[in-house]
């Protein structure tokens, strides 16, 4: 084979993989699209493929199936929102900046109708088993991000050590995900519930400004009530 032969096969695969690589894209976007707009009842082959603008057929070529496709998404859009927002996160210097910047991410999913998505996917995982560890995962994205944030802003604070990131991660991420869903039936209750976290985060910020022995204090005392909650 000549060399001219070698390059034209080799610049019409890349071509083609470039073209894969496109429509997986589209049918990704395609089918959060759907999710959001029609929810995971309707959310079909048809409906995905209609959405993404491209054949039916290539849902099963590139994925296999609907579920496949759909738990793909799942980690797709929760990688792509992730990194909009890592900058942020970054910045962020105290617990209370963190309660504002969740209070105000959930201003924007709410208004993207990424609330009611996430509440889609949640219901969804139940009937759809392969998208319970796709969500996991997704939601485990976020889950990283926010232990870094406590890491960093608990660290020289009365609280450092006495608390696990991780842990702690995990259930500031349960309540704001079970706040966007209980909004959905008690507005005023959500509304209270992110106030008293704003209050909870002004409380500690308060802490943080005594004088060092006052925040010495704090520490024993803190330290003396987590031994006796230990099993």
């Amino acid at each position: 084979m000549s060399g001219d032969v070698r390059q034209r096969k080799a610049g019409e695969s890349r071509g083609q993989d470039a073209r894969s690589l496109e429509t997986r894209e589209k049918l990704l976007a395609g089918a959060l699209r759907t999710l959001v707009e029609q929810g995971i009842t309707k959310t079909s082959a048809r409906a995905i493929a209609a959405t993404a603008g491209v054949n039916q057929a290539l849902v099963f070529y590139h994925f296999g199936s609907v579920d496949e496709l759909l738990a793909e998404a799942c980690r797709y859009g929760a990688e792509q929102h992730v990194a909009r927002h890592r900058e942020r996160l970054a910045a962020l210097g105290s617990l209370t900046e963190l309660l504002a910047f969740g209070r105000a991410l959930h201003e924007e999913e709410r208004a993207a109708g990424h609330v009611a998505f996430l509440g889609q996917l949640l219901a969804g995982a139940q009937a759809h088993p392969r998208l319970a560890p796709a969500t996991a995962a997704g939601l485990d994205l976020w889950i990283t991000e926010i232990e870094r944030v406590l890491v960093r802003v608990l660290a020289g604070t009365p609280f450092a050590g006495l608390t696990d990131p991780a842990a702690l991660a995990r259930a500031v991420g349960a309540s704001f995900v079970g706040l966007e869903l209980y909004e959905g039936v008690d507005p005023e209750g959500a509304e209270a519930a992110f106030t008293a976290l704003e209050q909870l985060g002004a409380l500690m910020a308060a802490v943080e400004e005594l004088n060092p022995v006052a925040r010495k204090a704090v520490r024993y005392t803190l330290r003396r009530q987590s031994g006796r909650t230990r099993p």
